[in-house]
């Protein structure tokens, strides 16, 4: 049975999750209403969640210190620090920026709800909570950011890093290798400094860019395409400064999403394995083939594979 939290024992975990996959799965749930608080932590601990609560902001960043949640659920309106200025200092803590924070206010005005998503919320819900609806977001939500911190991760460990512009020209999202080798090749002013931003616009141009960084080494920027949302994508390597610039790519109208599939294609991945490194349905990864066939012009997955040998980079 879970009893009202207690401001001593609010850093432990609330109740005993079963055994099922989302037992791993850690919630920090910050409001100062007790009644929320232990309505919220009997139904995410009956669906196998691991619940973490705080009733501040200054006590959810303690929780943040002693471990990093899955997802937060946040109540917009508390005593001091309000949610809003919390959500902006999670998303300017790297460690932190990853997680997904939902939201939860009696306020519907629109004012409001666009503060929450400036803030870098991914979502709200309207008090008083409907749980059903509540659950149902939080899983899609933390779903989505395990999918995408899959997909961050296994680009850097594959040596590269993933820069994507927006409209303007400005690093709309970027993984942490290619944050960490943009940061040292233009400090001091980093990602915000004019000679960033005019070295990734030429980048995105399609044009492969290059500059010295660390001695005898090179960042290279190359154009890898546009995705619906107006967003280019750039592909980050790091190599031998006297390394000729790579030739330029066949022209093959991939969009971002159909390189990430056959990038994986190409490692020996099943449809199923794509699925669940780039969290997405088996039946999407096989439309996503079918199109990626139809545009290399190959008819068999190890056509393909020997086809993308050749056209993605390294």
């Amino acid at each position: 049975m879970i009893k009202t939290p207690n401001p001593a024992t609010e850093s432990q975990s609330v109740g005993q999750p079963p055994a099922t996959p989302a037992a791993a799965r850690v919630i920090l749930v910050v409001d100062d209403a007790l009644d929320t608080l232990r309505m919220l932590c009997e139904a995410l601990a009956g669906e196998g969640y691991t619940v973490l609560v705080a009733r501040d902001a200054e006590e959810a960043l303690q929780r943040f210190e002693l471990t990093v949640p899955d997802g937060v659920l946040l109540d917009a309106v508390m005593p001091g620090q309000d949610g809003f200025a919390l959500c902006r200092q999670l998303k300017a803590t790297p460690p932190w920026s990853h997680v997904p924070v939902i939201f939860m206010t009696g306020l519907s005005d629109t004012e409001q709800i666009l503060q929450g998503f400036s803030s870098g919320g991914v979502d709200y819900v309207v008090k008083p909570l409907r749980i059903p609806e509540v659950l149902a977001r939080l899983a899609t939500h933390v779903r989505n950011a395990q999918a995408a911190r899959l997909a961050r991760e296994a680009v850097d460990v594959a040596g590269m890093g993933v820069l994507m512009l927006d409209a303007q020209g400005r690093a709309a999202w970027r993984s942490p290798q290619a944050t960490q080798w943009l940061e040292q090749a233009f400090a001091p002013e980093g990602l915000a400094g004019d000679a960033a931003r005019q070295w990734l616009r030429s980048a995105a141009l399609g044009t492969p860019a290059s500059l010295p960084l660390h001695g005898a080494q090179a960042l290279t920027a190359r154009h890898l395409g546009e995705s619906g949302l107006a967003e280019s994508m750039l592909l980050l390597t790091l190599g031998p400064a006297d390394t000729p610039p790579p030739r330029e790519r066949p022209e093959v109208a991939l969009t971002p999403r159909e390189t990430e599939v056959l990038s994986w294609l190409a490692k020996g991945k099943t449809n199923r394995d794509i699925a669940d490194i780039l969290g997405m349905s088996p039946r999407t990864v096989n439309k996503h083939l079918e199109h990626i066939f139809e545009k290399l012009g190959v008819e068999t997955r190890t056509a393909a594979a020997a086809v993308a040998a050749r056209l993605l980079p390294g």
